[in-house]
């Protein structure tokens, strides 16, 4: 089945082809098959015939249970079904100039931030590469179906804790990335964490070439451990530890995402604090206004004490910047995505 191929990187593929008596040269036009488009009646007749006994005549893919469009039309999400009847939440977003796919890495989350829908929806199980590699496949199946352009950037920012399932989605972006097949750039890629510490050392030691996002949101271990629980196993001062070694050993910039919340961690006090905590790192903030979910109670920041956060920030010698929001209106922004029925509308 076609199942099996989408979550093989290039080597893995070639070893399949010659594990099964085909010749690894193959490899290269079944890749071109299933990530550009080629038609296998253009297949040597080696890989036909493969190809025919296999019956592998469709591509695979979550199928489409719904899907919604922002009124401002500048967000699309898709609640995608996969093999075992659970379903995932994957979102394009437009900005000036650029195509953003936001990319689901589990079903659920085992993280419990306490303002995120899929962390109050629980954790159900890892996505394999091949269901991660999907998403990107449909986004951008549906942006050339609609003559749109390519895809420019991902970001892990959907359902799920990426360096929980670190070696899928680390495959799932090898793939992706392989300049023979999607040919994503793995600058363009960012992934978001809530300080799942291993993971982070990982990356630094492995030299991965993407981008690290850390959602902090407290600057101090009782108001984080609040927000984010995880932060009892994984206490602050230890992912600060991280996030230094890690900018170090990569010597890249690290974006600190801040969930901006009314009284809880928005006061100047606060961002004072957090440009103390950072301080020696290299450092990005991104200041994001809670967006509502329905079982938690808190209020997003009003727009004078974000900007005020923000000019505090800047004011430290840190770049800060507020994100711009993306489909709200059908639950498509950030830490509202849940993957269930009836989220948002069409």
């Amino acid at each position: 089945m076609t199942s099996g191929l989408y979550g093989l990187t290039f080597a893995e593929l070639e070893q399949r082809l010659r594990s099964e008596g085909l010749k690894s040269i193959h490899a290269r036009s079944l890749w071109s098959w299933l990530y550009r488009g080629k038609s296998p009646e253009q297949f040597p007749a080696p890989l036909k015939r493969w190809w025919e006994a296999q019956e592998l005549g469709n591509k695979s893919g979550g199928k489409v249970r719904q899907e919604w469009q922002s009124s401002d039309g500048l967000t699309r999400k898709w609640l995608l079904d996969l093999s075992d009847g659970e379903s995932v939440e994957t979102v394009l977003m437009r900005f000036s100039g650029r195509w953003t796919a936001c990319v689901s890495s589990q079903v659920g989350c085992a993280m419990g931030c306490v303002f995120c829908a899929t962390g109050q929806a629980g954790f159900t199980r890892h996505l394999g590469p091949e269901e991660i590699v999907d998403q990107l496949r449909h986004v951008q199946a549906y942006l050339e179906a609609e003559a749109l352009g390519r895809l420019r950037n991902v970001v892990l920012m959907g359902m799920g804790e990426p360096l929980h399932n670190y070696e899928a989605v680390m495959q799932a972006l090898e793939i992706v990335t392989d300049r023979r097949g999607m040919n994503l750039g793995p600058g363009n890629i960012t992934l978001s964490t809530v300080g799942v510490i291993p993971g982070i050392r990982r990356m630094a030691e492995e030299q991965r070439p993407y981008h690290l996002a850390v959602s902090l949101h407290g600057a101090r271990e009782e108001i984080r451990s609040a927000l984010v629980p995880v932060s009892r196993r994984w206490p602050l001062d230890e992912l600060i530890e991280a996030c230094r070694f890690y900018g170090e050993r990569t010597e890249r910039r690290i974006f600190f995402e801040w969930t901006l919340i009314e009284g809880a961690n928005d006061s100047l006090e606060q961002a004072d604090e957090l440009a103390e905590l950072l301080q020696g790192i290299p450092a990005h903030i991104n200041l994001i206004p809670l967006n509502p979910t329905s079982a938690y109670a808190g209020q997003a920041t009003s727009c004078g004490p974000v900007q005020a956060f923000k000019g505090r920030l800047k004011e430290r010698g840190y770049v800060c910047t507020v994100r711009q929001r993306r489909g709200i209106d059908v639950a498509a922004g950030c830490g509202q995505l849940r993957g269930g029925e009836g989220v948002g509308r069409l």
